[in-house]
């Protein structure tokens, strides 16, 4: 769910640390495009102010108290008013963020990411682009060849140059518009470039084609 007005971005922050929501909220407070309107420490408590807030980015943690933060990325995406979802944690392994990807994430930061980027972040997935650490896209590109992965060999060379342009500026965290002014193109365009992009490569998400891209455009994949 992008957000479609003019107001601030509703953020709801999941977390089981109540030291680290309430630092957060702090430091969002500094930033008025982004408005905290609730938090939660459980899964449970996450999905109930979920459906009851509507905010357009849910901040999660990963690991809530013995909850899956990936489980509850994937419940928020099947609810009627999907939320975007930003993950924020310290868990950088591939397997942790393939999950994630694979979950519906919107974008994946960690957190020693600093308050701009953090802010830069809910701002761009709110809007419907992707963002990824790079630390995150660092560990992609080491995993990318892998033997039995389910990716089929030549998908990118199947991608028109164009595509690949707009998805190699999708995976560097550029937001349509930025990619529009790049490309010499609108915004509509750049968003129906995606939506080609994403159907050869068959995945459904802007961030699951970024990580793509940072597994095999220096892999060989052509």
């Amino acid at each position: 769910m992008a957000t479609g007005n003019n107001g601030p971005i509703r953020v709801l922050i999941v977390d089981d640390h109540k030291v680290v929501r309430a630092g957060l909220r702090l430091l969002l407070g500094e930033f008025p495009r982004i408005k905290v309107v609730g938090e939660a420490a459980t899964g449970k408590d996450a999905l109930a102010e979920a459906a009851r807030l509507k905010p357009e980015v849910v901040l999660l943690y990963l690991r809530i108290g013995g909850d899956s933060g990936i489980e509850i990325c994937g419940r928020l995406k099947a609810s009627a008013q999907p939320p975007r979802v930003l993950v924020l944690t310290q868990f950088s392994d591939a397997a942790t963020i393939r999950a994630a990807l694979d979950a519906g994430v919107d974008g994946y930061l960690l957190k020693d990411s600093n308050e701009e980027a953090l802010a830069a972040g809910i701002v761009s997935v709110a809007q419907g682009d992707s963002v990824l650490h790079p630390a995150v896209k660092r560990v992609l590109m080491g995993n990318g060849q892998k033997a039995g992965e389910a990716v089929a060999t030549g998908k990118l060379g199947q991608l028109s140059a164009q595509e690949q342009r707009a998805l190699a500026l999708v995976a560097d965290g550029q937001t349509n518009k930025e990619i529009a002014d790049a490309l010499g193109l609108s915004e509509k365009t750049v968003r129906n470039l995606m939506t080609g992009v994403m159907e050869k490569l068959g995945v459904q998400r802007r961030a699951q084609a970024a990580a793509w891209f940072a597994r095999h455009a220096e892999g060989g994949d052509q």
